[in-house]
């Protein structure tokens, strides 16, 4: 296939003055939507990490009333995305393996606590699943 020089498509100014401005919008509406997450991320989080035993307060809705109702178990899973950052906690509860993911800047989570820390040398828990009884105990730090 041959080309001819005029079908030959150049960089013009007309054609790279277009890109450079999409692209500047696009880190400017970048910089305000991490302004306004900042806004709403909060400080007061302890450091979690895989294998802590946490105590999660969940504010729930009944009615007209609101309440807080605790959630405790073992964070198996960690993403780190700045706003959206999420853990999975899993628990025991009757037997049957029950997990739970958490955003931990949601206004609904009103406190997390950090019971006891784990030894791990995992990112992912997720072999956890198949583990029963005594299998399934992490080995403890003293921090």
């Amino acid at each position: 296939m041959f080309f001819s020089r005029s079908s030959c498509k150049l960089d013009t100014i007309e054609t790279i003055i277009p890109n450079s401005l999409e692209l500047m919008l696009k880190l400017e509406t970048q910089k305000t939507i991490k302004n306004i997450e900042n806004q709403f991320l909060k400080t007061n989080l302890p450091t979690l990490s895989i294998g802590d035993n946490v105590k999660i307060g969940v504010k729930i809705i009944e009615g007209n009333k609101e309440r807080v109702q605790f959630y405790e178990g073992t964070i198996i899973a960690k993403k780190n995305s700045s706003i959206s950052t999420t853990i999975t906690v899993r628990k025991i509860l009757q037997g049957i393996g029950v997990e739970r993911v958490f955003l931990i800047h949601s206004p609904k989570i009103d406190s997390i606590t950090v019971l006891r820390s784990s030894k791990v040398r995992r990112a992912k828990l997720y072999y956890l699943r198949n583990l029963r009884g005594k299998a399934s105990r992490l080995k403890q730090t003293f921090k």
